[in-house]
């Protein structure tokens, strides 16, 4: 797949765009920079006491900034920020990569967003500033990234080939996760956790999320033609 500047479907760029974008990409970079802070610093001892999950014991800065970047948390929050800055600097910005990453922003960010609160965030023993960055990375983020999008788009983006490709990176991610917990032995989230739950149950809990990504996207692209269509039906501003 190549980068291509051509643009198939004509895009309005909304005045609202620029400074939606600019607050998206401001929140996203506030969460992630926080959390870097906290981990790399060891600010907060962990409480985690489950040895075949990531953060149990202490292994220094650079273990803790190694894990800090192999969490999907973090690499969703990091996506929406480096791509809706990108969106900020040159709101017209397009290309057949960058559609599948803009796709990917908030289809990986609603994701973090409700597996956390849903399934993880009854067990989070989050202290002091960890609230904060824990509230700007599984909430307020998610929140505001999907909300920019209804916003403002871009609209006209999303095909079945654009969606297929979103895939990409989060499964990436997935097989990643599961070859280094099989090397060291631990997993970043307990959904994940083989040792504790084997691969029969963590392969089906995979699937679930995986189909449950994949009624996001349908979804997705059902809004985006829908405020498309309706979008066009408008006369263009004198």
């Amino acid at each position: 797949m190549t980068e291509s500047t051509a643009v198939s479907v004509p895009t309005r760029i909304s005045p609202w765009a620029r400074p939606l974008f600019g607050i998206n990409a401001l929140v996203a970079w506030a969460g992630c920079g926080l959390q870097f802070f906290l981990s790399a610093f060891g600010v907060y001892p962990s409480t985690n006491t489950v040895a075949s999950q990531l953060g149990n014991n202490d292994q220094g800065a650079l273990g803790r900034i190694f894990d800090y970047f192999t969490y999907f948390t973090i690499l969703s929050n990091i996506l929406v920020a480096v791509i809706l800055t990108m969106l900020f600097l040159n709101p017209a910005r397009d290309g057949k990569i960058f559609r599948v990453l803009r796709l990917d922003t908030v289809l990986m960010i609603t994701v973090t967003g409700v597996v956390y609160n849903l399934v993880l965030a009854a067990d989070a023993k989050n202290v002091g500033w960890q609230i904060v960055a824990n509230s700007l990375e599984h909430q307020i983020t998610p929140v505001v990234t999907v909300v920019v999008w209804l916003l403002v788009g871009p609209r006209g983006w999303i095909n079945l080939r654009t969606m297929v490709w979103a895939f990409a990176l989060p499964i990436g991610w997935l097989v990643f996760a599961l070859i280094r917990g099989a090397i060291i032995g631990a997993y970043p989230y307990p959904f994940l956790d083989v040792v504790q739950y084997g691969y029969g149950t963590v392969l089906t809990n995979v699937a679930f999320i995986v189909l449950f990504a994949a009624v996001i996207l349908l979804i997705l692209w059902g809004v985006d033609a829908l405020v498309s269509r309706l979008s066009r039906r408008r006369p263009a501003a004198a």
